[in-house]
C-alpha cells in the first residue's frame, strides 16, 4: 500500500502532521552558528506571527512530499532495510531535489512577489538544510508506515 494511502486517512494523518511538526521544531533547535542563529530567529518571528504556520504548512504540503517519498520507500521496503531516515540519507542528493521540487513548483506558481523573494532568499541553503533533516524524517515516516512489499 502506498504511503499517501496509509498515511493520509483521517486516522493516521493528524499525528504524522503532529509528528512531522516536532520534526521542524528539532531541526532548528539544532542548528548552530551564526547562520543557525538566523534561521532560529526567522522561525520564531513567523511562528509568533503565525503560531500554527507549520502546521498549515505540513499539512499542505504532506501528500506531496508522500508521493515525491514513495519510490523510495517502495525500494528501501524491497531491500528489507531497517532504518528508512538512514536510508533516505543514504540517497540524499536525490531524496533532496525531489523534495525541493515541490516547494520550488510552489513558489515559482504563487502570485505573491513577496513570497517569491523570501524564497529565493532562503532557497540557496534549503538543500543543506533538507538534506539533515532526512533521518528524523525518515524515521518520522517510518513510525507511522506499515512495511507492506
Amino acid at each position: 500500500m502506498s504511503l499517501s494511502k496509509q498515511l493520509l486517512t483521517k486516522k493516521n494523518r493528524p499525528p504524522l502532521v503532529t509528528d512531522l511538526v516536532d520534526v521542524v521544531r528539532q531541526e532548528v533547535a539544532d542548528k548552530k552558528g551564526v547562520s543557525g542563529a538566523t534561521l532560529k530567529a526567522g522561525y520564531a518571528t513567523a511562528t509568533k506571527m503565525m503560531p500554527d504556520l507549520v502546521r498549515k504548512a505540513v499539512r499542505k504540503l504532506l501528500p506531496d512530499a508522500l508521493s515525491a517519498l514513495e519510490p523510495f520507500w517502495e525500494k528501501f521496503v524491497a531491500d528489507g532495510g531497517p532504518d528508512f531516515g538512514a536510508y533516505l540519507a543514504q540517497h540524499g542528493e536525490q531524496v533532496t531535489a525531489a523534495l525541493l521540487a515541490i516547494t520550488d513548483a510552489r513558489a515559482e506558481a504563487t502570485s505573491k512577489e513577496a513570497l517569491k523573494k523570501v524564497y529565493r532568499a532562503l532557497r540557496a541553503k534549503a538543500d543543506a538544510h533538507v538534506q539533515a533533516a532526512l533521518p528524523r524524517l525518515g524515521a518520522t515516516v517510518q513510525k507511522h508506515a506499515t512495511r507492506t512489499p
